[in-house]
């Protein structure tokens, strides 16, 4: 761990001040990790800038004496990818927190960092107007965060996720340099797409510090309706059946019955526990085809077996179904000591063989693991209640995590769908890239930061895992 002489945290201080650096055990310890339960690291201080001038005078700094930085938001990514594994400093953009501009004639919104993700949500939707990322810690993450993972959400069936929406970026590079990339423009093609390369990439090639995102009206209804299934493998076969009738909901999402018992448990709205699983489903749009949407995905519910498939009475019924849907993660966590959340991601095709493969791998392994999801885009989340202190379970979960991946990439599907790679997935990242891949992109890593300053020991493994499964019957 790089340890900060005196000079060095003096000349911090003459950037941004006395009351923006921090290095007390107590500060260095709230940064030491995310919501990934397996991961800690302490920084060596956190520094908090105030505008791109400042985070710019900082990188060239660290980029001058070789000290890691790590940029970050609230810390709710999932994949260890905010840990400060090297130490060195962690960049906290508490201070660059402002929506800039409302471009209402463009439909753009221009952002800091730190901006948090509903803020901005509430905040476009009082002028008529929608930004759809909606990743379930929507109410804590901010939209750097968002970015640096490419996060997803309930409504990405539809709307996509958050690289639909960027574009164009204001980014401090390794040296310090600040380019701004895309604008608000509906085409551009002025050569590399720089804004899609930062996009998603953990911050480890540059730390950007504006966005500048697509907006669009906001649907004028939106229909919620919740089906109960007796059979798990009707409800994933369901997914695939809306999907190739042409209808593109809103949100679909799938809860097997652990996790509906813990959301239920936690939330107490009245969900019904004795469903094997169940599908949420919403679509907006106008009123005439909203309603036409939702009469055929119910009539494919029950084509499909559904025992029951009941519609929300009210705007608040829809929201407290989506509201519990987004509390699975701190539901399923009070149930063991340690929660591991996965993010497996196969085509919409594959969702019933995908989740008849993660049952089978958690009793191979004699493992808990609950499985909810946005199953309408493939984006599964095995989830494993678990005690990091008990050594030997832990390994029977890394090797039933390995074997989903790995089942993940036989069905054509891919090892992390928005949880990005970070440390967690780094060890699995060549098997669905290859060497080659991987190349590539450690070159590209190369050419922007050849110090390796920036968010160092994040994507790329020290040593790929070998595979769990070398043949197939």
């Amino acid at each position: 761990m790089p340890l900060l002489t005196e000079d060095f945290k003096q000349k911090l201080i003459s950037i941004v001040g006395p009351e923006n650096v921090e290095d007390s055990q107590s500060a260095r310890l709230v940064f030491s990790y995310d919501a990934t339960p397996l991961y800690q690291s302490m920084p060596d201080c956190v520094v908090a800038p105030r505008n791109t001038e400042e985070v710019a005078e900082i990188v060239k700094l660290c980029n001058e004496h070789k000290i890691p930085i790590v940029p970050r938001g609230s810390g709710t990514n999932l994949s260890g990818g905010t840990s400060p594994v090297n130490g060195g400093i962690v960049l906290h953009f508490r201070h660059m927190n402002r929506i800039l501009e409302l471009d209402e004639e463009n439909l753009t919104v221009t952002v800091q960092p730190g901006v948090i993700t509903q803020h901005l949500i509430e905040f476009v939707e009082r002028k008529g107007l929608f930004y759809p990322p909606d990743p379930s810690s929507m109410k804590i993450s901010t939209i750097g965060g968002n970015i640096s993972e490419n996060s997803g959400g309930l409504r990405g069936l539809k709307y996509g996720v958050t690289k639909d929406y960027v574009l164009g970026l204001e980014v401090v590079l390794a040296n310090g340099g600040i380019i701004r990339t895309g604008g608000k423009l509906a085409k551009d093609v002025a050569g590399y797409d720089l804004t899609k390369l930062i996009v998603g990439s953990e911050g480890t090639l540059g730390i950007v510090t504006e966005a500048t995102l697509k907006l669009l009206p906001k649907p004028k209804t939106k229909k919620t309706l919740l089906a109960l299934y007796d059979d798990i493998d009707r409800a994933a076969e369901t997914v695939s059946k809306i999907i190739a009738s042409r209808i593109i909901p809103a949100t679909l999402e799938f809860l097997d019955q652990p996790t509906l018992k813990a959301v239920e448990d936690f939330a107490k709205i009245g969900l019904p526990t004795d469903a094997k699983a169940v599908l949420l489903i919403e679509q907006d749009g106008d009123a005439e085809t909203v309603q036409k949407d939702m009469e055929k995905i119910e009539n494919i519910c029950y084509e499909q077996h559904a025992i029951s498939v009941q519609t929300a009475k009210s705007e608040q019924e829809a929201h407290a179904l989506s509201a519990a849907r987004r509390s699975a993660l701190s539901a399923l966590a009070r149930l063991k000591p340690t929660t591991i959340l996965e993010d497996a991601t196969v085509p919409r095709s594959q969702v019933a063989a995908m989740v008849k493969a993660i049952n089978e791998i958690a009793e191979k392994y004699d493992v808990t693991i609950a499985t909810f999801g946005h199953a309408g885009d493939g984006n599964l989340h095995p989830t494993c209640t678990t005690d990091i202190r008990d050594k030997e379970e832990m390994e029977r979960v890394e090797k039933a995590f390995a074997e989903i991946f790995e089942k993940a990439i036989e069905l054509g599907g891919t090892i992390t769908g928005e949880h990005g790679v970070g440390q967690m997935k780094a060890p699995y990242l060549e098997w669905q890239l290859g060497e080659e891949g991987i190349r590539v992109m450690k070159q590209i890593k190369q050419a922007l930061d050849p110090n390796n300053i920036l968010n160092p020991g994040k994507i790329f493994a020290k040593e790929t895992r070998k595979r769990v499964i070398l043949h197939r019957s």
